[in-house]
């Protein structure tokens, strides 16, 4: 699973998900992308299982690029614990999406086979996703 090898502070507070993404909204390495279109949290395992869906797909045909990582360490209290005594230990970690970021690219693979695959990897995320074409990103959008 994707996680940092470091952090500075090991808890940090849950924070807001509004407004659109102003970074990482284009389409820079590949010619096909996954772009958010609700805010979430996406977690290290749903980011792992959607890119092995994608590379499954082309059958390790092309290549795919995550443009999202898990930074954000999410706490969780022991079950059956009383109130008080401090914040929990990390449990996992996620990624904050925000509207309009792209989070997977792929290339080397037509269009067909990156639209399905794409689908595919979008049923193991939490939100809904489209599928964009860097030429006609205006046109060639499609709900996925």
């Amino acid at each position: 699973m994707l996680m940092p090898k470091r952090v500075k502070y090991r808890r940090v507070q849950r924070g807001r998900l509004k407004g659109k993404a102003t970074r990482g909204n284009t389409i820079s390495y590949g010619s096909y992308g996954l772009v958010a279109t609700e805010p979430a949290w996406i977690t290290s395992n749903q980011i792992e299982a959607a890119r092995i869906a994608m590379t499954r797909y082309v059958k390790r045909g092309g290549k795919v690029w995550i443009k999202i990582f898990p930074d954000k360490p999410i706490t969780e209290k022991p079950a059956e614990t009383r109130m008080g005594s401090g914040k929990g230990s990390p449990e996992y970690w996620v990624a904050v999406v925000k509207p309009g970021r792209v989070m997977f690219e792929m290339d080397g693979v037509e269009v067909e086979a990156a639209r399905e695959a794409m689908r595919l990897a979008s049923h193991k995320l939490p939100i809904k996703c489209k599928f964009v074409v860097k030429e006609s990103a205006a046109s060639e959008d499609e709900e996925v």
